[in-house]
């Protein structure tokens, strides 16, 4: 299985579809077809956590106050499931494999697996 979680309107999320050329993955846009529970349990069983998954860099973090909060595996899963902003982008999964964010090394990563 090839899958890939990105958002459409995302400059950087675009410009690494298009380094690995979409490669035969089922591609879902977040932001117009929400995650389901099962996907993101699926993603937090092969990153580790629902942590690893989690965006910090979201505007809504700061704007909700949440980097004063002491956050559970819980409230992860829950504020990634109730807006899109908040998943580390873009998640590509490949087999038993997953690929979180857009660090040169996790792309680096991606590209040279397939």
């Amino acid at each position: 299985m090839k899958k890939g979680y990105y958002l459409s309107s995302c400059s950087t999320c675009k410009r690494i579809l298009s380094e690995i050329e979409n490669d035969n993955f089922d591609l879902q846009d977040i932001k117009n077809d929400k995650i389901t529970e099962e996907q993101i349990g699926q993603m937090a069983e092969l990153a580790g956590s629902y942590e690893s998954l989690f965006s910090r860099r979201a505007q809504k973090y700061k704007e909700m106050g949440l980097k004063d909060k002491k956050l559970e595996e819980k409230d992860y899963k829950k504020l990634i499931l109730e807006h899109y902003t908040f998943l580390k982008r873009p998640v590509f999964v490949v087999g038993e494999k997953i690929y979180v964010g857009n660090s040169k090394k996790v792309v680096a990563e991606l590209v040279s697996d397939l």
